[in-house]
């Protein structure tokens, strides 16, 4: 391995052949194409085509009005949608922009995507690896990975170790020379698992395609069977057609497509208080589909504010009083002043510290160093910290410890099983104390001193295992990382709703099984599983996740990835935490992917659905809760908007029925003022219904949108009610007219009735939508007031009435003329009916489940 570094020649002539240092542009979609696809779905197709009849049967206003439809809900829901995934363009920020390099036996600054393989790049405490390299020379060297791997710790670096672009230097400086750029490194291949990984249908995207289907096969077959009736009673076949197109139109709900976005926008403004942030609308409903959470543990259960709790040393056990990171002056005692200035002193040269910003203490760097300081800063007099070290030793993952020389003296800081067997034969009781803190889940660090025999000079070229012995063990200091106050009531919550929870991490494993048993999290038996010992079948993996409380830990982004896929082929909708470059990957396979706000990367934040702005789990829960109440309040305008279908169907079946001698109650464009005019607010309001008190006390919704509940309330109770009424009220002012049938149609005395019919409709789903606020309650057990959206709703779906009855130029156009008193009257007596049919139809299945 040559570290000399190449030529200007050859380094040019290598970038010909290699190409620049970049990770490759992801395939970005065009903003058109991303339009167009929100304008020719299944349920906008259908609508195109309505609007095609249209126009094709000479009713230019009903097309012209669908297709306004169509286009304002594509641009709204492509603006509420519009959040590009760019996580793969966001890799590339992670390299730097320049780089030092031997060129020509000089060290130059050169820009990042010029670096050739073979470079030599001079690295030093701060820097970004610019490519994959291999160490050439490294000096105290430790590298973070955690973007890459999820490990918190930093790893050691000597000559002939690797590193990987993206991951940074600690500490140390180095000579290294590199082995991969661009498309070839570690971090262009994570790009390339997320840019190719595509997040799977949505639940509410599958259940919408499986609705609209239905309709439109129902429209087409109902719409169909009506022409051939029109044909055999002698109607002319243009006028059939055009009578097919109603029918068409009439079973076609042109409101629900503008009220699933809507509803969706407002579930995600209310996840955004709660401190959840929704990048894809229909991840709102998701949310309340989740059967298992993959959550990761640091800063997610726990607090990322690792403290000192106790100290242990040869004169005893202190405990320390207080957490977080503010330095209270609340410990004395010589021998634990010293154990904890030795720590100190041999911290990492990442210098993890407490820093007071305002009027509160937080962590710089790592949070063990932190807390060691803040420890330290509890004491008084002068630090051994204070005095720079001649030599560092730095932590080693085989040594498992670190340490430093200050003057004479060498100062040790690392695992008790590292440190206790180089302090001679008395160190029984620590040994049992490592394993009395351990058992109680705290991170312990041993501490120990050795004054060097003669000058410093002497041992400043020995290795670490010669100068590293005879050493004298002063103490013990066992770290705490504490979970969030909440979090084990939340995961009962979680667990109550139905809901698995396992954690996914990078941590060691009994690091992570520790925090799991803290929090209550671990499962009985208990189950610890490592990433690279996982089973290679998909099945057999599926089957050992799929169990509440399963701890995963040390596990890279392939294998986060197959857990993911692994518990989605089990069946379940699954939530995955993650928060650095590695869990990009999985975020995008999982059904909602769920990014740390504050601690997260870029790349985790594009590639989730769910942004954690406060990287609380307990967020995580509050977004299933508005999840399953957007989940209920589909349920609800469904049922809203097919109840008025079948109120807008009734009047064509009777007049095929009659053999076209009955006068028909609504037209068409009267059907699409029901639709997109009086219903739309009610819908959206009944979108805007909170989560009751009993969300998360059952497991998630499973059935269909369309289920046979729905079906039976809208098809046998709620649509016949008010069919009834609009029929009845469109008869009574037909025939208190004097029309008989037979007689030839008075078109004044038709459209006068015609009103009756539509104001019957109005109202009844007036109080329709009262009743649709709940499954089982009447709305005067609810409170009419309790839902603000919808008393506005109802008073402007009042207004609209009135304006569609008395405007004249609106009711010209629809075709019909206020109502005389009689007819008003059958058409208001709608709203008892329909209050009375639901009251009757929830109390007998109240009392059908009690029965049962």
């Amino acid at each position: 391995m040559d570290a000399t570094g190449l030529t200007s020649q050859r380094a040019a002539e290598l970038l010909k052949e290699s190409g620049p240092n970049v990770l490759p542009a992801a395939k970005t979609v065009a903003q058109w194409r991303k339009l167009l696809g929100e304008l020719t779905h299944f349920f906008a197709v259908m609508l195109w085509c309505a609007a095609a009849l249209a126009f094709i049967g000479g009713m230019p206003q009903l097309g012209i009005a669908i297709i306004v439809v169509v286009l304002v809900n594509g641009v709204f829901a492509h603006i509420q949608q519009e959040r590009a995934q760019h996580a793969a363009a966001k890799l590339r920020g992670l390299l730097p922009a320049d780089v030092s390099v031997r060129r020509d036996g000089h060290i130059l600054r050169v820009h990042t995507s010029e670096l050739v393989p073979g470079d030599a790049v001079v690295l030093s405490a701060g820097d970004r690896v610019p490519a994959d390299v291999v160490f050439a020379s490294a000096s105290g060297c430790a590298v973070d990975e955690s973007m890459l791997t999820g490990e918190s710790e930093a790893v050691s670096k000597t000559s002939g170790d690797s590193a990987w672009g993206g991951t940074f230097l600690v500490n140390g400086e180095a000579d290294a020379v590199v082995s991969r750029t661009g498309g070839n490194t570690r971090l262009a291949g994570i790009a390339a698992l997320t840019s190719g990984t595509v997040s799977p249908p949505t639940p509410l995207a599958l259940e919408l395609h499986r609705i609209v289907r239905l309709i439109a096969a129902v429209a087409m077959a109902v719409s169909g069977f009506f022409f051939l009736v029109s044909l055999l009673v002698g109607i002319p076949w243009r006028d059939a057609f055009l009578f097919a197109i109603g029918v068409a139109v009439a079973l076609v709900p042109e409101g629900l497509l503008p009220t699933v976005t809507l509803s969706l926008a407002m579930g995600a403004q209310r996840m955004a208080a709660r401190n959840a942030l929704v990048r894809n609308l229909e991840a709102v409903e998701t949310l309340g589909s989740t059967t298992f959470i993959c959550t990761d543990k640091t800063g997610t259960l726990t607090q990322n504010r690792m403290n000192a709790v106790e100290v242990f040393t040869a004169a005893g056990r202190v405990k320390v009083r207080g957490e977080g990171y503010r330095p209270e002056a609340d410990i004395e005692g010589a021998a634990i002043s010293a154990a904890i200035r030795t720590a100190l002193a041999a911290r990492a040269a990442s210098q993890g510290r407490a820093v007071l910003h305002g009027s509160e203490w937080t962590a710089v760097g790592d949070p063990m160093e932190a807390a060691i300081d803040v420890l330290a800063r509890r004491l008084s007099g002068p630090l051994p910290g204070d005095a720079k070290p001649a030599r560092r030793f730095a932590f080693d993952p085989s040594r498992r410890r670190e340490s430093v020389i200050v003057g004479t003296t060498l100062y040790v800081k690392g695992a008790p099983e590292s440190v206790l067997p180089l302090c001679g034969k008395s160190t029984g009781s620590a040994a049992e104390e490592v394993e009395t803190m351990a058992s109680r889940g705290l991170r312990v660090i041993a501490v120990a001193v050795r004054e060097l025999p003669g000058p410093q000079e002497g041992w400043l070229e020995r290795p670490p295992e010669e100068v590293e012995t005879g050493l004298a063990l002063l103490g013990l200091i066992a770290l705490h990382d504490p979970p969030r106050p909440d979090v084990g009531d939340v995961i009962r919550t979680a667990r109550g709703a139905g809901i698995r929870v396992g954690m996914i991490t990078g941590d060691h494993p009994a690091t992570a099984a520790a925090i799991a048993r803290e929090i209550g999290l671990m499962g009985s038996p208990e189950l610890v599983l490592e990433g690279a010992l996982l089973p290679e079948d998909e099945q057999v993996l599926g089957a050992l996740l799929d169990r509440d409380g399963i701890v995963v830990s040390r596990v890279s982004p392939e294998q986060k990835l197959r857990v993911a896929k692994a518990l989605q082929g089990r069946g379940h909708v699954v939530a995955m935490t993650g928060d650095g470059v590695n869990d990009g990957p999985a975020l995008q396979e999982a059904d909602i992917g769920v990014a740390m706000g504050r601690s997260g990367t870029d790349v985790a934040r594009e590639a989730a659905d769910l942004v954690l702005l406060d990287d609380h789990f307990a967020t995580i829960v509050a977004a299933i809760e508005q999840g399953r109440a957007t989940y209920s309040n589909i349920h609800r305008f469904l049922t809203y908007h097919l109840t008025d279908n079948v109120a807008e169907l009734t009047p064509f079946v009777i007049w095929a029925l009659s053999g076209g001698q009955f006068p028909l109650a609504l037209g068409v464009l009267q059907i699409l003022a029901l639709d997109i005019g009086t219903d739309l607010l009610p819908a959206l309001a009944l979108g805007g219904e909170k989560p009751g008190k009993g969300v998360l006390k059952r497991p998630p919704e499973r059935r269909h949108l369309m289920d046979r509940q729905l079906m039976f309330r809208v098809f046998c109770v709620l649509g016949p009610v008010e069919a009834v009424m609009e029929m009845t009220a469109f008869s009574v002012v037909l025939f208190g007219g004097g029309w008989m049938r037979g007689d030839p149609q008075d078109t004044g005395l038709v459209m006068a009735a015609s009103g009756a019919a539509f104001s019957a409709v109005v109202l009844g789903q007036l109080a329709n939508a009262f009743a649709c606020r709940s499954a089982s309650l009447p709305p005067w057990m609810l409170g009419w007031f309790t839902n603000r959206l919808l008393s506005w709703a109802v008073l402007a779906e009042v207004g609209a009435l009135a304006a569609c009855l008395y405007a004249v130029p609106v009711s010209a156009v629809l075709g019909h003329l206020p109502p005389p008193p009689a007819g008003f009257v059958v058409a208001a007596l709608a709203v008892p009916a329909v209050f009375a049919a639901d009251w009757a139809y929830k109390r007998l299945r109240r009392s059908g489940s009690s029965g049962a």
